[in-house]
């Protein structure tokens, strides 16, 4: 544990920290006085993977269902999708409708009713990335401390009533340009209103929140090996998530590209062909959307950075790029880089 960690921890106290994917919630309850290895460690099924098998039991019991709560995650889709084929209605309120899509109109054409007011015959089902009270009883019944703050990641494609991969892109690009530190990516206060998954989440857990890729980078930073060496070439870092693969250019600890795309949309050889290009910064941002990705976004040129040919790779999904790079696992544990990621930015970014 870097000092800068450990003093964030005395000055706060233990922080519970959670990185929401579309598959898992990975969590990591740091607490001061202990090292790395002895904090509390869990990976646990994704918020919208329980949420989906909420709507599976409900559709084999024949009951309508109201989702209410907020936005979150929306990898329960199939599962909606499924209940309105078996003859079930789908009702929502505005603010829980923003899980399923952006546009209520959207929402509206695909059978779900928007109402504020819980059907009679309908059940809750509610939304949200992350619930105080089950937080407090899962850690009160393991005998753990309840924590002094929450910090959080999940991924927010952004706000947008027509293409959110290109709203996301737009969040990048005002990313790097306000700062090529990733630490400075994290949200402690004020959440940017057109990032309402992320301003939910800030809501329920009253900490700081980021992206899952810029927690998912910052826990490659946390390693000295990844750090050191980006300030001697440019290195590049890939997380392949369960849902999607989004690499980094990083030179001097800044980021300098990224570029997303959905995991599983491209074979490795095309993969490996579009990251040629990429590394470039040759790959454009049409061209990646053309085969169903995000992405990309650049930072000036740094000629001096080389080609950011050393490579390191994390995520659940890493074995896709099996032999491109060095595997990376943050103190130990790849699963939960992007909880070391969260930390290892608070403190740069909080500590004093």
């Amino acid at each position: 544990m870097n000092t800068a960690v450990k003093r964030l921890l005395e000055q706060k106290g233990s922080i519970l920290c959670l990185d929401i994917g579309s598959g898992t919630q990975d969590v990591l309850l740091a607490s001061p006085g202990l090292e790395p290895e002895n904090w509390a460690q869990l990976v646990l099924p994704s918020p919208a993977r329980l949420v989906a098998q909420r709507v599976a039991a409900l559709t084999a019991a024949g009951k309508h269902i109201w989702l209410y709560g907020g936005n979150m995650g929306g990898g329960f889709g199939r599962a909606l999708k499924a209940h309105m084929q078996a003859g079930l209605r789908v009702s929502s309120t505005l603010a829980a409708s923003r899980a399923v899509h952006d546009n209520p109109a959207v929402v509206t054409s695909m059978g779900i009713e928007l109402t504020e007011q819980c059907p009679c015959d309908s059940v809750g089902v509610f939304l949200a990335d992350y619930s105080p009270e089950f937080w407090s009883t899962l850690l009160r019944q393991l005998g753990l401390p309840q924590p002094a703050m929450v910090a959080a990641c999940a991924q927010d494609h952004g706000y947008c009533q027509e293409s959110n991969r290109m709203a996301r892109m737009h969040t990048w690009r005002a990313l790097l340009e306000h700062s090529a530190d990733p630490a400075q990516w994290i949200y402690e206060g004020a959440v940017p209103e057109n990032l309402t998954r992320l301003a939910a989440l800030q809501a329920y857990t009253g900490g700081a929140v980021a992206d899952s890729a810029t927690a998912a980078v910052l826990g490659a930073l946390s390693m000295p090996e990844v750090a050191d060496r980006s300030y001697r070439q440019g290195v590049s870092v890939i997380n392949v998530g369960n849902g999607h693969i989004v690499a980094m250019l990083l030179y001097h600890g800044g980021v300098r590209g990224i570029f997303e795309h959905h995991t599983g949309m491209r074979t490795q050889e095309e993969y490996l062909a579009d990251l040629k290009e990429f590394r470039l910064q040759w790959l454009p941002d049409e061209q990646v959307r053309a085969t169903g990705g995000h992405g990309t976004a650049f930072a000036p040129y740094s000629e001096e950075a080389g080609g950011f040919v050393p490579t390191y790779i994390l995520g659940p999904q890493r074995a896709f790029l099996a032999g491109q790079g060095q595997y990376i696992a943050p103190c130990g544990n790849m699963m939960l880089a992007g909880c070391y990621g969260l930390l290892h930015g608070m403190a740069q970014r909080f500590s004093s």
